[in-house]
């Protein structure tokens, strides 16, 4: 009897788990948004309530904050824009340069393999006709992405700055949900998980901080003109997961490209992004972060690795502070005890 009760119980357990997963990938489109809104509302809060004090209209005290990180990142998506822009206008140079060295690879590959230009032209013309059916496929995902894209971007202050004005209305809301004598442990979580978004988002600037000099110490080392610039807007526009830094990569490999006539300093550029960007992931984010919330290494990747699977890049972001949630819940929680032991820091 009792062998049959823990099976019962750890197939209820297996439900919950299925049913929260379905949740959260079907319903990212509401989730995805409404996390980042609650990200952004919980470390503007303190900025909000200070200008409360100082005796600011209410709505001004928790709009304005979230209007000055949405112009931040209206900034950073001009920066992307204005690289695209800057690479347009050498593509007329690059584009004689780019032929020229496809052509050298063309007359290396019929030297040292004997596969003429005829049979090479050939192969790249049989690729093309392969792969353009798939052309339409991708647009139509790139499209999809976009509008998914554009419609989070506006929903995301919609959501910080509603969460701000009703936030004792959520706040006894979810008091409600529980007896009355676990109230005061549920208000020491919700204190303890908005210093937990405040120390995440520390952390992240800590991340972008470290990248933006490694950045601009490698550009340095191989002579790339203006590093210092190249690395930190690299740096800033790695907040958008992986169209960012082929975007701030392209204006540094163009001038690399330009200014030594060598396609090889390009390629220095790519080598050294790829490689701050590889620190970055396995040794940066997971180190900084994870100590500023308290998380081993461990629980951060398993994080990454869920966040990607059920929202893609964005949960890749998101469900790292939220682990740090469910690990401060598990710490006031005894039935949660196993989770808050493998979360932590031994």
């Amino acid at each position: 009897m009792a062998g049959s009760g823990k099976s019962v119980k750890s197939l209820e357990i297996l439900q919950y788990v299925v049913l929260i997963s379905f949740i959260l990938y079907f319903g990212r489109m509401l989730f995805i948004p409404l996390a980042f809104g609650m990200l952004i509302s919980f470390v503007l809060f303190p900025v909000s309530n200070w200008l409360i004090s100082k005796r600011f209209p209410a709505i001004l005290a928790f709009g304005m904050p979230v209007v000055v990180v949405f112009l931040f990142l209206v900034f950073v998506l001009f920066l992307l824009v204005n690289q695209i822009l800057e690479f347009t206008r050498e593509w007329t140079s690059l584009r004689s340069k780019l032929f020229e060295a496809i052509e050298n690879v063309s007359g290396l590959v019929a030297q040292n393999f004997n596969y003429s230009a005829a049979s090479q032209k050939v192969f790249l013309q049989n690729l093309l006709d392969q792969s353009g059916g798939k052309a339409l496929a991708f647009l139509q995902s790139m499209v999809s992405s976009l509008s998914e894209g554009i419609f989070t971007v506006i929903m995301v202050p919609v959501f910080a700055i509603l969460i701000l004005v009703y936030h004792k209305l959520l706040s006894q809301t979810l008091y409600s949900l529980f007896p009355a004598d676990k109230r005061e442990s549920i208000r020491q979580v919700l204190i303890e998980t908005i210093k937990s978004y405040y120390d995440f988002v520390k952390g992240m600037a800590l991340v972008y901080l470290s990248v933006g000099i490694l950045n601009s110490i490698g550009l340095a080392i191989i002579g790339i003109p203006h590093p210092v610039l190249f690395g930190f807007l690299a740096s800033v526009l790695t907040f958008i997961p992986y169209v960012g830094i082929m975007a701030a990569s392209l204006l540094p490999i163009s001038v690399a490209w330009v200014t030594y006539d060598s396609v090889w300093y390009a390629l220095y550029v790519i080598i050294v992004f790829g490689i701050v960007q590889v620190l970055e992931a396995y040794i940066l984010f997971p180190y900084i972060v994870s100590n500023r919330l308290k998380i081993n290494t461990l629980g951060i990747f398993i994080a990454i690795i869920l966040g990607g699977i059920f929202w893609g890049a964005s949960g890749m972001i998101l469900f790292i502070p939220m682990i740090s949630i469910l690990k401060l819940m598990a710490d006031k929680t005894e039935k949660l005890k196993s989770v808050s032991i493998f979360l932590g820091e031994g």
